[in-house]
């Protein structure tokens, strides 16, 4: 008899597990998905055109609230935990909960979930979200392409909608977003690299995806999500550190695994951090992962238009992830504002309406900002509804992407944005001289 299996995600690494180890093995049964850290993601269906000759219905996802029920009425054997970005004691609390029914609680490792590709393999990833992994991709690309390389970014999973319709997404242009109905989360990561020309893919089915780019590739870029380790099998493993959370990168799940596997760590926003928290990054370093190569690095500010900000009542609008589960009080856009003398920050919590006055509810920490959520064409709308309710004189926009044009906003912004910058040596280009 199969053994059965519930596996908790979060629509990324979760459907990858199964994809690579679970589907069409007939020593599992895998009864049900659960689902957390974004709205509305449970509710749906593994399709069967995904899920395989084992499933001919699919297979359900549920919200993870269900999840004893889940195992007790199903009678699960093995329970997967398969997301990213968890403090440990939430972790352990989950592997308790899951163990006090009688069921296993599985962490997959690298070696049973990547796939091997025929071509080179870089990797980016990061200890914790917001690190800085999407500026050190577009410096690691610019650098391969200066080097004559064909470069395909294979960005981790962020597949919100019609799973069969986005089992593997190519995007070569701007439109190529608007085709795929992109949330402003995969525009955030999906533009910078398209505004550089770089060639993109992302998805669901990451073998498929991958034997896609190797089709038209040099080399293959893992872009990393939160800090999840790479779906591929690297030829370098590039970790992003953030000095303004030192000890994080042993104290969350499954960033320290990067960690410990990197052979390049990158110690971003050195120019910001105070010395106390570098040299825990550094100490930590000669601990846990003495043999790896260390580049310091900074990401400074860019504002076209900053001189605006001075004496000005503004409303910072930030990177989304980078706040909720990334858990970051601030970014790039609370850091410009100060930088060019913004008045005021105008707290814009008594102006949200909809699903993200439910979003400052969850996350409490947030305040005095607010984080770009857009997960769907209704929270798109309520965080317009949200920046133009808020009485500023004028909009600092700390994302990743132009959201002046893709929203109507009622008042003047101006946009931060920020590239990685290596400080002395070794730098991302040595590094990377056998690529």
């Amino acid at each position: 008899m199969p053994r059965k299996v519930l596996i908790m995600g979060a629509a990324g690494r979760d459907f990858h597990n199964f994809n690579t180890f679970f589907r069409d093995n007939e020593a599992y049964q895998v009864v049900a998905f659960t689902a957390t850290q974004i709205p509305d993601i449970e509710g749906r269906v593994y399709p069967k055109e995904l899920a395989g000759k084992l499933y001919p219905n699919g297979i359900p996802i549920h919200a993870e609230t269900e999840l004893v029920s889940l195992i007790k009425n199903n009678k699960v054997e093995e329970v997967v935990f398969a997301y990213s970005d968890i403090p440990y004691p939430v972790l352990m609390s989950k592997a308790a909960l899951v163990n006090a029914t009688g069921a296993n609680f599985v962490l997959m490792g690298p070696d049973a979930t990547m796939v091997k590709s025929t071509k080179p393999v870089v990797s980016v990833c990061a200890i914790r979200t917001g690190c800085g992994k999407s500026q050190t991709t577009r410096r690691v690309v610019s650098i391969l392409r200066a080097k004559g390389r064909k470069v395909a970014v294979i960005r981790h999973p962020m597949p919100y909608g019609d799973l069969v319709a986005q089992k593997v997404q190519r995007y070569a242009s701007l439109a190529d977003m608007d085709l795929h109905k992109c949330t402003i989360e995969e525009r955030e990561e999906y533009e910078p690299h398209l505004v550089n020309g770089a060639v993109l893919f992302a998805g669901v089915d990451y073998e498929a995806i991958l034997r896609e780019a190797e089709k038209e590739a040099d080399v293959i870029l893992w872009d990393g999500g939160n800090n999840d380790f790479p779906f591929y099998k690297s030829d370098l493993e590039i970790v992003v550190l953030d000095p303004h959370r030192a000890g994080h990168e042993i104290s969350y799940y499954p960033g320290e695994t990067n960690f410990r596997r990197a052979q390049v760590l990158v110690i971003n926003k050195i120019d910001t951090a105070s010395l106390e928290n570098i040299n825990v990054l550094r100490n930590n370093i000669r601990k846990f992962n003495p043999d790896a190569v260390v580049i310091d690095a900074a990401s400074p500010l860019f504002v076209e238009g900053g001189d605006k900000i001075r004496g000005k009542k503004v409303l910072v609008v930030e990177d989304g992830p980078t706040l909720t589960h990334g858990e970051m009080a601030y970014g790039a856009g609370v850091m410009a504002a100060y930088k060019y003398g913004a008045a005021e920050l105008i707290d814009p919590k008594p102006y949200a309406v909809g699903s993200i006055v439910e979003t400052f509810k969850k996350y409490g920490h947030v305040s005095g900002l607010l984080p770009a959520m857009g997960y769907g064409d209704k929270q798109i709308k309520e965080l317009e509804q949200t920046i133009n309710n808020t009485p500023a004189d004028l909009v600092v926009i700390g994302t990743p992407i132009d959201l002046a044009k893709l929203i109507k906003i009622n008042k003047p912004t101006v946009r931060v944005t920020y590239e990685l910058q290596e400080i002395g040596t070794p730098t991302l280009e040595d590094v990377l001289k056998k690529f």
